[in-house]
């Protein structure tokens, strides 16, 4: 490495943390606009990392939707694996689009927002409840009235905080 090479390293090394701290505030404020109301791939912007919805309540695991049965719904796109799931979806999408806009289900229920892999899941009272890691889901599972009606309680608040799809 040449002396040049050294001296550029070494004023990067001290100059870019001047940067940092002056945009975190800027970027603490929007940080908070990032995290959207409902879960989506952030490659694709489709929601459920594009399983069918509507398959969770009727298969025994859910079932990858095709772009040929998109539904847009809350400005965001779903798949669905048949069109029959993708019309019953779009008469009713409250009962089958997950609780807290796809965040995890124990974390709404503690007062924070996080995301979820829509494989990791449970259908509880005909809802769908999806969770960032197995554990979660077990401690949900734990109880999940309580989970659940605390998520309920706590979502309108946490939902007001975050930036439509």
């Amino acid at each position: 490495m040449t002396q040049t090479s050294k001296q550029i390293l070494t004023i990067l090394a001290f100059v870019l943390p001047l940067f940092s701290i002056a945009g975190a505030t800027i970027g603490a404020a929007r940080a908070q606009s990032v995290v959207t109301l409902i879960v989506t791939d952030p490659l694709t912007g489709i929601a459920l990392a594009g399983f069918d919805p509507v398959s969770y309540f009727t298969e025994d695991a859910p079932l990858p939707g095709r772009s040929d049965w998109e539904f847009t719904w809350q400005n965001v796109s779903w798949y669905f694996a048949s069109a029959a799931n993708r019309d019953v979806f779009t008469n009713a999408p409250d009962i089958y689009a997950p609780q807290y806009g796809g965040h995890d289900g124990m974390a709404a229920s503690r007062g924070f927002v996080s995301d979820s892999d829509p494989r990791i899941y449970t259908v509880f009272k005909q809802r769908l409840y999806l969770f960032y890691s197995a554990a979660n889901r077990e401690a949900f599972l734990l109880a999940p009235d309580a989970a659940a009606r605390s998520g309920a309680e706590k979502w309108d608040e946490l939902s007001a905080r975050l930036s439509v799809n």
